[in-house]
């Protein structure tokens, strides 16, 4: 049996810390499931076919990797898909309050689908998509934060 994995996000845009959680994920599972949520309470900058495109330019390089894009709740996308675990990125111990809450919900919703949590790389530890949108506003150098593609991408909504 397949090991299928969920990774959800807003991805507005793709990080440099999104991509080594990943590529690491890639790694332990068949499948990943990278999963863009459309939350109509969050404003983005990139709308979803954007976010889509950024991601698929970034992981090309995989190729266990599918990509869609949902505003289901995430334990469905799951089901769906024969997912059996939600990937959770922490940053910090800030993060773990708010993810161990969404963890236990999604457990109550469908106890087969678990969460796990990984760590991205101690240098992306205090990366986020707004930090990063921050920094392009002020047009410095994005390369520690996103690709190339994704910085290209970045540059053109704050020229």
């Amino acid at each position: 049996m397949k090991k299928i994995a969920i990774y959800p996000g807003t991805f507005d845009p793709i990080t440099l810390g999104h991509i080594d959680i990943i590529e690491r994920s890639a790694k332990i599972f068949d499948k990943i499931i990278v999963v863009i949520g459309i939350n109509f309470q969050k404003k983005t900058l990139f709308n979803a076919e954007e976010r889509l495109d950024m991601i698929k330019q970034s992981l090309i390089h995989l190729n266990n990797i599918d990509i869609i894009v949902t505003d289901e709740l995430i334990v469905n996308i799951a089901e769906k898909h024969n997912a059996t675990t939600i990937i959770r990125g922490l940053r910090a111990v800030s993060d773990f309050d708010y993810e161990f809450q969404i963890a236990l919900t999604n457990r109550k919703i469908r106890n087969n689908v678990d969460t796990i949590f990984m760590l991205p790389d101690e240098k992306y530890t205090y990366l986020s998509s707004t930090v990063v949108k921050e920094i392009a506003i002020y047009k410095e150098n994005l390369s520690y934060f996103v690709n190339s593609y994704v910085a290209n991408k970045l540059k053109e909504k704050f020229v």
